[in-house]
This record gives structure tokens, sequence and C-alpha cells, in this order.
């Protein structure tokens, strides 16, 4: 068994699932969690990122307008 501190054989504990992602954070923070969600809801559904190509354009550009109001 390893030492207190090494995470990867910890289980996690109902605190690390109340933890927010810090990358779902970071999408948050650019406005964009919408468009994000749904990418991931169809890739979820149709396990296949060829078949969410109208999702992935709008989290795309999302992005991208966020990219080009920061310059």
């Amino acid at each position: 068994m390893a030492r207190p501190g090494h995470a990867w054989n910890r289980r996690p504990s109902e605190e690390d699932e109340d933890e927010e992602d810090p990358l779902e954070a970071m999408i948050s923070r650019t406005g964009c969690a919408a468009q994000h969600r749904e990418l991931q809801e169809c890739m979820a559904a149709g396990q296949d990122w060829r078949r969410c190509q109208p999702q992935l354009r709008a989290f795309g550009e999302c992005m991208a307008q966020r990219q080009r109001a920061q310059e």
C-alpha cells in the first residue's frame, strides 16, 4: 500500500466528488459552458466526434470570440 500523500492509490471520497473540476471551472469562466456541455452530451450519446460537428463549431466559435475580446 502506498504511503499517505500518494493520490494514485487513494480511493475517491465524497469530499472529492464535491470539488469542481479545474477544467470545468476554466471553461465556465469563458462564458462557453453551455456550448461545452452540449458538445460533451453529444459525444457521450454518439461516441463519435464526427457526428458532433455543429456542437464542436459552436464551442470553437464561442472560444474564438472570447479570445478576440481579450486581444
